[in-house]
């Protein structure tokens, strides 16, 4: 099947999740976390009495060093088994390779940690670029060649790329 260039921009536009639809159900996995963290991760802290731990500085925290790592591995797990975080599940999203292929783990820890690290160390701004790329990639999609997509077009995608 042959189709135009402004086909394919308005299947791609379909297909390939937005910022504001990425952006809430980010706020979603933010919220999750926030209640991990409140009920697991805080009360575990107090009754191992590691509440004022630190290594050298406030910012090596025990509380901050295991809220880091809930986080990292929310965001990782989530992806390698369900291709999507409970954020994107309820908007119908999920994170796929460019290539069609599965998501490898080198993918996915790119994506995951290094994208998403270095996305953050940035205070956020690479984030703004899904509002603008074609395919709605943020940086962290770029370094591991995925994209986020809406999981009823998923179908589209094999016609967009031939």
């Amino acid at each position: 099947m042959s189709i135009s260039k402004r086909q394919k921009e308005a299947l791609q536009q379909l297909l390939f999740a937005g910022f504001w639809i990425r952006f809430f159900a980010y706020m979603i996995d933010l919220i999750v976390l926030w209640g991990v963290n409140s009920i697991v991760t805080r009360p575990l802290i107090r009754l191992s009495g590691l509440e004022g731990a630190k290594l050298w500085i406030d910012f090596f925290s025990v509380n901050n060093l295991l809220t880091t790592l809930v986080f990292f591995l929310y965001f990782v797990l989530m992806t390698k088994y369900f291709k999507a975080t409970l954020g994107k599940m309820i908007f119908g999203l999920s994170v796929e390779s460019l290539n069609g292929d599965s998501l490898t783990n080198g993918q996915i820890i790119f994506r995951e940690c290094i994208g998403r690290y270095i996305s953050m160390a940035i205070g956020g701004l690479p984030y703004i670029v899904i509002a603008f790329t074609k395919r709605h990639q943020g940086i962290h999609d770029y370094f591991a060649d995925t994209s986020v997509m809406k999981e009823k077009f998923k179908t589209l995608h094999q016609s967009i790329e031939e």
